[in-house]
């Protein structure tokens, strides 16, 4: 309620994109004012590739000043910048790897996935959802991949302890495949110690074991999430591998340049002339 709240909050920021971005990044710019970033192959332990000197994943989006910060990175003359991304990759994959139809089908009719699921939880038609709906169900639908609770999902909605659990037990009622997916994903590796990926890429939990009760809670929330977010780590280096082959194959190595990996995103330099039948082809 104080004045002087906001004020500190919009002085961090401000100090946080002058620090970390703005006196940051020019000093490490080529001769030809590029900037070079380190990937890390495996730098996260969910197998996500990871970037650092500066880190480009996380050039700030959510406020108005830091989309500006974006606005310094351009393209060559005569070339465009192309993005491409997967849309909701990580409860697509939670669909597939679960085999749940309900969710299947919605990806299949190509529905808005937010939608879909507020109607089916709140029961309701789907042109009857609420934007209020939408934002519910959207939070539980990422809070059920990274193993949120009763409690964080309160928390996140704004709720009471009760409309959280009925929330959550309607959500589960619903996706009925996909709650025994997550679970049975907790007790294997309870059993066996670590997840897999689709492509068979282990994550070990040693917390798993852990007579602390939160150290285990904890282990058994990133291993919910493990094997889905760690598919879509491996499907975008596959994408990568293949967009590399693509690239050399039509011979349009000296026309578009792979330059950066935001997890479910590609950044692509383009020749102008060429940007939109390439992005076509790449997508």
């Amino acid at each position: 309620m104080h004045p002087v709240v906001p004020m500190i909050f919009d002085y961090r920021e401000l100090m946080k994109l002058l620090g970390t971005y703005i006196d940051a990044i020019p000093p490490l710019l080529d001769a030809n004012d590029r900037l070079h970033t380190h990937f890390l192959q495996a730098g996260t332990t969910t197998g996500r590739m990871a970037s650092q000197e500066p880190n480009l994943q996380n050039i700030p989006v959510k406020s108005e000043l830091g989309r500006a910060i974006r606005g310094a990175f351009v393209a060559d003359k005569g070339f465009k910048l192309v993005a491409l991304d997967y849309s909701q990759i990580e409860l697509r994959i939670a669909a597939f790897l679960s085999g749940d139809e309900k969710m299947i089908e919605i990806f299949r009719k190509g529905e808005d996935v937010h939608t879909q699921v507020a109607s089916f939880v709140f029961n309701v038609a789907a042109k009857d959802v609420t934007p209020e709906m939408r934002r519910q169900a959207k939070v539980i639908n990422f809070g059920i991949i990274y193993g949120m609770g009763v409690l964080a999902l309160k928390q996140n909605l704004g709720s009471t302890r009760e409309d959280a659990q009925k929330f959550l037990n309607d959500y589960f009622n619903t996706f009925s495949t996909l709650a025994k997916y997550l679970s049975d994903v907790k007790a294997e590796t309870a059993k066996k110690g670590y997840t897999e990926t689709l492509f068979g890429r282990r994550r070990y939990f040693e917390g798993i074991y852990s007579k602390i009760p939160y150290i285990k809670a904890s282990a058994e929330r990133m291993a919910i999430n493990a094997p889905i977010q760690g598919t879509e780590a491996d499907i975008i280096k596959l994408a990568m591998v293949r967009i590399d082959a693509f690239l050399k194959e039509k011979k349009l190595e000296d026309i578009a340049f792979p330059l950066l990996q935001v997890h479910d995103e590609l950044v692509l330099e383009i020749r102008e002339d060429k940007a939109e039948e390439v992005a076509a082809e790449t997508k």
